[in-house]
């Protein structure tokens, strides 16, 4: 009905401009209609697949998560369109079997960004047509709730993490409280809910009284072998075993500057930081003041089409999140399945869930504290253990197979089943 309506108001205001205004014969007024698909789409044609706008507040270069999910969903027959930001630094993208949109915004940061992404947002979803929104985290949940609630269309709510207590909210009570708000409204009012680990899914439910489903964030193994970059290319040592740091997000506790301060204690090992985040510039800074120029390395953020390739290159991977904060108690990095994926042992600290995989496939070890001599005694019986690096390999191997999207995404396809 509404697009029958659209198709006479705009068939009116054309008659009104080829007709009264440009004294066009009716015979003219008719053939120009006729020539003008958009109209007869815009009436008759119905859409052939149902169709999903999922919205995210990142720049979708780094952001695997939301990229699985719609690349699933749209191999499933749905007609998908991810939605995310431009910033002035992001880099293009490459072409995907999905639509893209990306807002660009007079802000990238603070308050101000983040009222004028829900605001664009909001007007987006409104204009355009949707059977599903799927949205990502507490900061786009507003918009998607309110226009499922006008257009009365299915809502999915994927929580990348316990959004309410990371560090940067726990340090701003004021803000903290905002979105809390927010979340105590909606939350309890959400049918299609899911989350990353077990220990959030448990935290929400116990909380809201909602059932929470848990779709892990593990790669796409995919069937080609993955092929490192040469460590020369970017000035890396190649007679030292390198620990990798990894992520979009090396922010603070995540224990970037301990690592720092244990590789100076480690010999015949060095550090390489992949990505980018809040401290990135202070870690920067702790290098050059430390003067270990010659044993830690920073390479920018990469698309994660080609990530795997320079994960390779490192002999060990890094998650040393701090037990400072509830989101990062309870977190399940991405990194830590790209570690997997790529062969590197594990190095990490003692969180609940990163535990339970390191500890169930007997991949790595957990650092007794991330004292930098707790920490660097871990890192040297690590690249001192052949035997053990051995017996890691193997279990890599076995892990990866079975930690890969390939199976986590029936979960996806099993909460989505009754969209069809």
């Amino acid at each position: 009905m509404l697009k029958i309506m659209l198709f006479m108001v705009s068939v009116r205001l054309f008659f009104h401009v080829c007709v009264l205004e440009n004294k066009a014969t009716l015979f003219e007024f008719f053939y120009k209609i006729t020539s003008y698909r958009f109209f007869v789409l815009l009436a008759f044609e119905m859409p052939k697949s149902k169709k999903v706008i999922i919205s995210v507040i990142s720049d979708l270069v780094t952001d695997q998560r939301v990229h699985r999910t719609a690349l699933t969903l749209s191999t499933k027959g749905l007609n998908v369109t991810l939605v995310g930001r431009k910033l002035k630094a992001s880099y293009e993208l490459q072409p995907r079997t999905y639509s893209i949109k990306r807002f660009k915004l007079p802000f990238e940061n603070g308050p101000l960004f983040y009222a004028f992404y829900n605001i664009r947002l909001f007007f987006y979803l409104l204009f355009h047509h949707a059977d599903i929104l799927v949205t990502n985290d507490l900061d786009t949940l507003l918009p998607n709730f309110l226009i499922s609630k006008l257009k009365r269309c299915a809502l999915y709510y994927d929580s990348h993490e316990y959004f309410t207590e990371v560090p940067e909210l726990v340090r701003r009570p004021k803000i903290q409280k905002i979105w809390l708000a927010i979340e105590h409204f909606i939350f309890p009012k959400l049918k299609n809910v899911y989350t990353v680990n077990d220990s959030i899914a448990s935290i929400y439910s116990s909380k809201y009284k909602v059932n929470v489903n848990v779709v892990r964030n593990l790669p796409i193994k995919g069937n080609e072998q993955v092929i490192p970059q040469q460590r020369e290319a970017f000035g890396l040592p190649l007679d030292k075993k390198i620990f990798l740091f990894q992520g979009a997000g090396i922010n603070i506790d995540r224990g970037g500057e301990e690592a720092i301060e244990a590789i100076a204690l480690v010999e015949n090992a060095a550090l390489l930081f992949i990505g980018g985040g809040d401290v990135m510039i202070r870690l920067k800074e702790k290098v050059f003041e430390m003067k270990l120029e010659k044993k830690v390395f920073f390479i920018a953020k990469q698309p994660f089409e080609k990530l795997i390739s320079f994960t390779a290159m490192a002999d060990f991977g890094l998650t040393l999140d701090k037990d400072s904060n509830f989101n990062y108690k309870y977190s399940l990095p991405n990194k830590l399945f790209d570690y997997i994926r790529a062969g590197l042992p594990v190095l990490a600290t003692d969180l609940i869930e990163v535990k339970k995989i390191i500890e169930a496939y007997s991949i790595g070890l957990i650092t007794p504290s991330l004292l930098p001599s707790d920490l660097a005694s871990t890192m040297e019986a690590m690249v001192n253990n052949k035997n053990l690096i051995e017996k890691w390999k193997e279990n890599l191997q076995i892990a990866s197979a079975e930690l890969c999207w390939e199976r986590e995404e029936q979960k996806l396809l099993k909460i989505f089943d009754e969209v069809g």
